[in-house]
């Protein structure tokens, strides 16, 4: 069960004073110096994208756990707890650690007349705990966009990712593919390298910015391959082959960054095995991101804008090409789920609305409004999900959509969390 005190954090995080967006540095850069700027002690690779930063920096971070570093990794969102975000060498933040930061960050800056929103409190909280810990190597993961992201408050890194780019925050970081790029290329840092792919939508605007900043462009030296042979995921990467155990074509784009991260890692001075760039890739772990269990033919992927429906949809038809499709789908209104529901169903599927508590939760009316699809798909409850898995046999089963329905899923339902393995349930 939630402590008290981690439950009054949690209260305080989603408050109507701090659960909003509201971009920039000012705030939360008062705050890290009123602390003693302790993000300046860390070694950081900083990661912005619109599609994959979440499974680059996880990946990223197993191989260096298993080289033997202390790894502290932060990301967003969380899929059920808060302490997912913020982690060292894969072990979540302890809850009672967790709600003493928050309290002791959110006073400090109330004491000063600072207000911190949600994810500029939690920014501060990780740069702190991985600081007191004395952390080798941080892994730090925008929240939204780059240039004006609470986790751009830092003076330097070892370099910068910029995975792919494609429309997404449009009301936010701007409608084109440059004017989001301009931002995601703000966590560029003066004489900092950045590492991005040649086939970045966004290369052009990134590498002028990267020129302006007198900062070297790195791109991927060599190919990744994947396959998919007798259940099993590979990837082949200068002419070696690796189990991996992440399913996603698009995860091919993110392997090249992962290593020509290591790459240029080792030739900084850090020592990375190959036998843990092969234990790495083989237990990397990230739940909700196109998560298959065999068992029960279920597939828990949390896709929520066109072009990463457009990612899920050509790697089901690579990994599950004879299958049928059963969904199970949801979404909140500021994403464009008309067109991910457009990309992702088809009149030979079955599908299904699922209702889930959020304030900008679709309503089933709705969504069956906006679908294009010759029968109406029905609405589903979570018993009923729990029985149609269950009883499944040859369909695959795709539950899709908002991470915050995903959360909801699986912190309600103990099948869930027994058959995506999540241990971290209180």
């Amino acid at each position: 069960m939630e402590n008290e005190n981690y439950t009054n954090a949690i209260n305080l995080l989603t408050s109507r004073e701090k659960f909003h967006i509201c971009l920039g540095l000012e705030r939360v850069s008062k705050v890290l110096e009123l602390l003693g700027n302790p993000q300046d002690s860390l070694n950081i690779i900083h990661v912005a994208g619109t599609n994959g930063k979440g499974s680059t920096c996880a990946i990223l971070s197993a191989i260096l756990t298993a080289s033997g570093f202390k790894t502290g990794l932060y990301t967003s969102p969380h899929i059920i707890e808060y302490t997912e975000r913020i982690k060292i060498n894969g072990r979540d933040i302890l809850q009672n650690d967790f709600a003493d930061l928050i309290f002791e960050i959110s006073t400090l800056a109330k004491e000063n007349n600072i207000y911190l929103t949600e994810f500029e409190l939690l920014t501060v909280c990780a740069y702190k705990y991985f600081a007191d810990r004395d952390t080798d190597i941080c892994i730090i993961e925008t929240g939204l966009g780059g240039r004006l992201d609470a986790t751009s408050a830092i003076s330097s890194n070892i370099f910068s990712i910029i995975t792919s780019i494609s429309l997404d925050h449009v009301d936010r970081l701007g409608d084109t593919i440059e004017k989001i790029a301009f931002e995601k290329a703000g966590i560029i840092k003066n004489g900092c390298p950045v590492l991005l792919s040649s086939e970045n939508r966004g290369f052009e605007t990134i590498k002028n910015i990267a020129l302006q900043k007198n900062s070297e462009i790195y791109t991927p030296l060599y190919n990744v391959e994947l396959s998919f042979e007798n259940g099993k995921n590979y990837a082949v990467y200068n002419g070696k082959k690796y189990e991996f155990n992440l399913l996603g074509l698009w995860q091919k784009e993110n392997l090249e960054l992962v290593f020509e991260a290591v790459r240029r890692l080792c030739l900084q001075g850090y020592d990375i095995p190959v036998k843990a760039v092969e234990k790495g890739l083989k237990t990397v772990n990230w739940i909700c991101r196109m998560q298959y269990i065999p068992k029960y033919n279920i597939l828990i992927d949390g896709t929520h804008n066109p072009d990463g429906a457009r990612v899920l949809k050509e790697s089901l038809d690579y990994y599950f090409p004879d299958k049928k499709r059963i969904w199970i789908y949801g979404s909140i209104s500021t994403k464009d789920y008309k067109k991910v529901m457009q990309t992702l169903f088809t009149d030979a599927d079955e599908v299904y609305f699922y209702d889930f508590d959020y304030c900008s939760a679709v309503s089933y009316d709705e969504l069956c409004k906006n679908v294009n699809l010759n029968n109406k798909p029905s609405r589903i409850n979570l018993k009923e999900l729990e029985y149609l898995s269950a009883e499944n046999n040859h369909s695959l089963i795709v539950i899709s959509g908002s991470f915050y329905m995903l959360g909801q899923i699986l912190k309600k339902s103990s099948f869930f969390q027994n058959i995506a393995g999540v241990d971290n349930i209180y």
